[in-house]
């Protein structure tokens, strides 16, 4: 059949169904073109009706398929010229020292153990002699050739047999005349030694035959020499383990990526060194998150086969939840020996520029820049967070500026070594103590509002930015000099039943606008919950130090919110991991860090080393020359009875100007400066807010802030536990 027949016999048959078109025949044309149009459901707008159940048409044929080649070469990441150890100094001198150090004790260890090698040998010299004739005589008669002729005679085949008994006639026949030579050459060269040389040089060549005959002699099982170090041998790390591990954790997503025949990982960059370990990158199945594999740790460490703090997952900050990057460490990272820290033995600080703290996975220094931070550290007890705390404070001592406000609530004297170079000292939690730190307190938040002033009295060419610099700082007549404030077990203040209020909220300010003032506030706190750890102050500390915690709640707390969520979990830390943590701050993601171990001698010497400087620079005051802090009138009176007492029953409300007014006139000592402002950031902490007072002033209603002396009756009531405070 030809085309025009085909086309002729199509046209019969759309004509014949196009009259059937009411009984629900397809009309052909209209399919014909519907297979090349949209569907009305997929055309249709979000708000017309179309088929429920047509799958819309989302993805475009011979749309792009992606980023141009251009963009993915500008977006790409280009790895470093040189390794990291080589651009940075102190990763440079740390290797180099150990290269030193490593290359000193091997020459010490085999130089202490020269006599003893030349002796084992000397006494091994007539074995190697035997060893050596034994061994010529079995060169020249071709013994190694004997289980080859023999092979062949056992086949009777003569053939092979003759071609391998000449081939042995030749050998020997060379191999006699090299012997000979050899003879001859040696006995000749021996007499020569033995009438020419000088007697150093006879000695000399005896030796080295005779130590050279007894290294040939020794046994194979008992080495004379001993390796200097013993290095320890770590399995390499290899994809097919890390897939072997993963596929141990019991992840459901990653069951069902095994069972269907795909990896576990899907591997984004070769497996290398980094550092002391191995590291590993790739993205996991769909819907595995890192955050599942962290929480998994001691199952990967067991896949692994590695101990537990030799493994650490962790997220990669600017790619999605499921990019891994696992490292694995040659050595445990809490046993690892770390690098000598620089500030240890000499050196001074300035506080506005990075200071090793610790160390990385890796052994790679980790800085902090304590100016401008507000700090918090958590953990459960016994893991460090005092000793990290202590840390912290040695470094600021090492600034001569800086002034240090020390409060142990612990009382155990841990921060006792930091006594000589403090301006304020306290250690211990009983009233006096909690007095003591509310005093010093209240005078440093006078002293946050007089250092506001100052800078906005600077001109803007010596303070740009409206903060303390390192050069403002430096200027005495200014007294913009460092401040830090480091208190342990911080919620023994903010859950004090009488001064936890006023406590929390200075505590709060310095927090929230010390950092640009000059002011470095550290608390640590073992129990991180809203009550120990104010909400006011976790969410505006810019430096987190999280050690082991228990739970989500409190990795949180410390970490900031969703950080448990992200992966970022202190809960995976071991018990024997003193001293490592989360390191939240410097602009930077997450860490996992191990900080510097300075025990109480170290402490000593190193604030031994502060007082120095601070005596050389005229900086040394308050607490560390025996100098007691003037008695703070406030704190020797109830601001609340005080309010009672100046607004009479018959006066249930009253403007707050007024309210401090009558303060000043009673206690003209503690309040004569106050203003309405004042007194109202003041009641704060006790619950109790301003409301607003209207009352005729000249025939006219004026409105002003004021206060009820019922909501003061109610807060000494319920702070005394009295029903008759009205």
């Amino acid at each position: 059949m030809n085309h025009d027949d085909e086309n002729e016999l199509f046209e019969r048959l759309e004509s014949e169904m196009a009259l059937e078109e009411d009984n629900g025949v397809v009309d052909l044309t209209e399919a014909r073109s519907a297979r090349s149009e949209p569907t009305e459901s997929a055309a249709s707008g979000p708000d017309e009706p179309g088929d429920p159940t047509a799958r819309p048409a989302v993805d475009k044929p011979g749309g792009p398929s992606g980023p141009g080649f251009m963009d993915r070469v500008r977006g790409a990441k280009r790895r470093p010229v040189l390794p990291a150890w080589v651009t940075s100094k102190p990763e440079f001198v740390t290797a180099a020292g150990w290269l030193a150090a490593h290359t000193w004790h091997t020459a010490a260890y085999h130089g202490v153990r020269l006599p003893w090698y030349g002796l084992r040998l000397t006494a091994q010299s007539p074995r190697g002699v035997a060893q050596f004739a034994a061994g010529s005589m079995r060169w020249v008669a071709d013994r190694e050739g004997d289980p080859l002729r023999a092979a062949a005679a056992r086949r009777e085949d003569v053939a092979d047999y003759l071609k391998l008994s000449r081939q042995r006639d030749r050998r020997v026949r060379w191999r006699t005349l090299v012997a000979v030579a050899a003879s001859v050459i040696g006995m000749s060269t021996a007499m020569s030694l033995y009438v020419l040389a000088p007697a150093w040089l006879l000695a000399l060549s005896g030796a080295m035959v005779t130590l050279a005959l007894g290294w040939l002699g020794q046994p194979a099982d008992e080495s004379v020499v001993h390796r200097a170090v013993e290095i320890p041998k770590v399995q390499k790390l290899t994809s097919d383990i890390v897939l072997r591990a993963l596929g141990s954790l019991g992840i459901a997503q990653i069951n069902q990526a095994i069972a269907k025949g795909r990896d576990p990982l899907t591997f984004t960059a070769p497996i290398t060194r980094d550092g002391p370990g191995w590291r590993a990158e790739g993205d996991l199945p769909f819907g595995v998150t890192v955050a599942d594999v962290v929480d998994k740790r001691d199952k990967l460490a067991s896949g692994l086969r590695r101990p537990l703090g030799c493994v650490w997952p962790d997220a990669v900050p600017d790619e999605h939840t499921g990019r891994l990057v696992l490292w694995v460490g040659d050595q445990d990272m809490s046993n690892a020996k770390q690098p000598a820290w620089p500030l240890a033995k000499s050196g001074s600080v300035d506080l506005f520029k990075p200071v090793a703290f610790g160390t990385d996975q890796r052994g790679r220094w980790v800085e902090i820049t304590l100016m401008y931070i507000a700090g918090v550290i958590g953990a459960i007890p016994r893991m460090g967070k005092t000793f990290l705390l202590r840390l912290l404070l040695l470094i600021a001592a090492l600034d001569p500026r800086a002034e240090l406000h020390l409060f142990d609530l612990k009382g155990t004297g841990d921060l006792g070594p930091l006594e000589q170079v403090a301006y304020r000292y306290r250690a211990g939690d009983d009233d006096e103590d909690i007095l003591y730190i509310l005093a010093d307190l209240r005078e440093l938040r006078g002293e946050l509002r007089r250092r506001a002033k100052v800078i906005r009295s600077l001109p803007r060419d010596l303070c740009p930015e409206s903060k303390v610099t390192s050069d403002l700082a430096s200027k005495k007549s200014l007294g913009l000099h460092p401040v830090v404030v480091g208190v342990d077990e911080c919620q023994v203040l903010f859950e004090h039943p009488k001064y936890g209020e006023e406590i929390k909220e200075i505590c709060t300010d310095i927090t929230k606008r010390g950092p640009a003032l000059g002011f470095v506030q550290l608390l640590s706190t073992q129990r991180p919950d809203k009550d120990a750890l104010p909400p006011g102050i976790g969410a505006n500390a810019s430096a987190r130090f999280c050690l082991k915690v228990l739970g989500q709640i409190e990795n949180d707390m410390v970490l900031g919110t969703g950080a448990y969520k992200r992966g970022v979990r202190a809960t995976m830390f071991a018990w024997a991991d003193k001293g490592i943590h989360y390191f939240v701050g410097e602009g930077a993601d997450a860490r996992i860090v191990r900080s510097v171990y300075a025990d109480a001698v170290i402490a000593e010497r190193i604030a031994l080393r502060g007082r120095k400087l601070r005596e050389d620079a005229g900086t040394l005051a308050g607490h560390a020359l025996g100098e007691e802090p003037q008695a703070d009138p406030a704190a020797s009176y109830d601001l609340l009875a005080d309010i009672l007492a100046v607004l009479s029953r018959k006066e249930p409300k009253l403007w707050s100007e007024e309210v401090a007014s009558r303060l000043a006139e009673l206690r003209p000592e503690v309040y004569g400066e106050w203003s309405a402002e004042q007194l109202t950031s003041a009641l704060k902490p006790y619950g109790i807010n301003t409301i607003q007072i209207g009352r005729r002033v000249d025939g006219k209603v004026v409105n002003r802030r004021g206060i009820a002396r019922n909501d003061v009756a109610n807060a000494v009531a319920e702070r005394d536990g009295k029903s008759d405070a009205a």
